[in-house]
C-alpha cells in the first residue's frame, strides 16, 4: 500500500513596517518552524528574527525580483515534497507590490495548499487615517516613473468613483502630484502618508494644489498617496475635448489621447475624437 503524499504549505506573512511590537505571535512561530525562509532581503530577516529573539529554524533563501522567476520552480518543490515555506519580505505584505505573487500562483497552479498570517499592510493602514471615504477603493501599485506616462495613468482617475491608493518614491512625490493637478484639477482631495507606524509618521491631508506646495520642499521616507474618488455625473463633452487636449499638449497622440479619455469616461473614442476634430476647426 502507497503511503499518502506529504502535505507541504506555502505561508505569506506580513512583517512589520517599522515597529517589532506590530509582528504577531504567529510571525514568530512560524520564522522558528518553517522549513524554508523565502526572503525579500535575507539580512533584514535575519535582523527583524534577531529583534524578535527568535531563531530562524529553517534554512533561507533569497528571493527578491530580480531572482523570482528563476527560484519559483524550487520553491514549488519544496512545497511538493512536504515542506512548509515561508514568504517574507521587507515590510507588510508579500505578494502587493513585492515578490511572492509568482510563487502563489505556481503554487495554485499545482495544487498545493496556500495560507496567510495577517498584519501591517500600507495600503489599510494609509486608507483608515486618510480621512476620505473608504467603502470602496482599488490599488494602483507604484506611480509610472515619466511624466507622460504618469499622466495617462492618472486620466484613468478623472472618473474614477473609488478612492485610490498607490505608491510613490518620494523624490517623484512632487512632481506627482504637479501631473496630478494638471490631470484631476487642483481641488480633488488626497492624504499623503509617509513612514507609516513609524516614529515619524506623518499624514498631510488636503487638495491636490495644497499638497504639491508641501511637497515641493522635498519629503523622505516611504510615501503612500490616498486619492479621492470622482464625483462621477453625465460627461461634459466641452471638458472631454479639454482633457484630451491637455494630454495631447504633453506629447500624446491624439488617437491614444481620446481612447485614455474614453476609457476613463464611458465616452465613445470614436465621438470624441470627431468632436476634438471639429471642434479644432472652429
Amino acid at each position: 500500500m502507497n503511503s499518502p503524499q506529504p502535505q507541504g504549505l506555502l505561508v505569506l506573512a506580513a512583517t512589520p513596517m517599522g515597529r517589532l511590537d506590530d509582528a504577531s505571535p504567529r510571525l514568530r512561530d512560524a520564522l522558528a518552524t518553517a522549513d524554508v525562509v523565502a526572503a525579500e532581503d535575507t539580512r533584514r530577516t535575519r535582523a527583524l528574527a534577531t529583534g524578535l529573539g527568535v531563531s530562524i529554524g529553517g534554512r533561507i533563501v533569497s528571493y527578491y525580483d530580480q531572482v523570482e522567476a528563476q527560484r519559483t520552480p524550487a520553491l514549488v518543490d519544496e512545497v511538493r515534497s512536504g515542506a512548509t515555506v515561508l514568504v517574507v519580505t521587507d515590510a507588510g505584505m508579500p505578494s502587493v507590490s513585492d515578490p511572492g505573487y509568482r510563487l502563489v500562483v505556481a503554487c495554485v497552479e499545482a495544487g498545493l495548499a496556500v495560507t496567510c498570517l495577517p498584519g501591517p499592510s500600507a495600503v489599510t493602514t494609509a486608507l483608515a487615517v486618510s480621512g476620505l471615504p473608504v467603502e470602496r477603493f482599488c490599488f494602483d501599485g507604484f506611480a509610472p516613473r515619466k511624466s507622460g506616462q504618469r499622466k495617462t495613468w492618472l486620466a484613468a482617475y478623472v472618473e474614477e468613483a473609488r478612492t485610490a491608493v498607490f505608491f510613490e518614491a518620494p523624490h517623484r512625490l512632487a512632481e506627482c502630484l504637479t501631473d496630478a493637478v494638471q490631470v484631476l484639477g487642483p481641488d480633488r482631495r488626497a492624504a499623503v502618508c509617509r513612514e507609516l507606524t513609524k516614529t515619524y509618521e506623518e499624514v498631510r491631508r488636503g487638495t491636490l494644489a495644497e499638497l504639491v506646495d508641501w511637497a515641493a520642499g522635498g519629503v523622505r521616507g516611504e510615501i503612500t498617496v490616498v486619492l479621492e474618488g470622482a464625483v462621477v455625473g453625465e460627461p461634459d463633452i466641452d471638458d472631454l475635448i479639454a482633457r484630451v487636449e491637455r494630454l495631447v499638449a504633453e506629447g500624446i497622440r491624439l488617437k491614444d489621447a481620446c481612447a485614455t479619455v474614453a476609457t476613463s469616461t464611458g465616452a465613445s473614442k470614436r465621438e470624441l475624437y470627431e468632436a476634438v476634430l471639429a471642434a479644432r476647426q472652429e
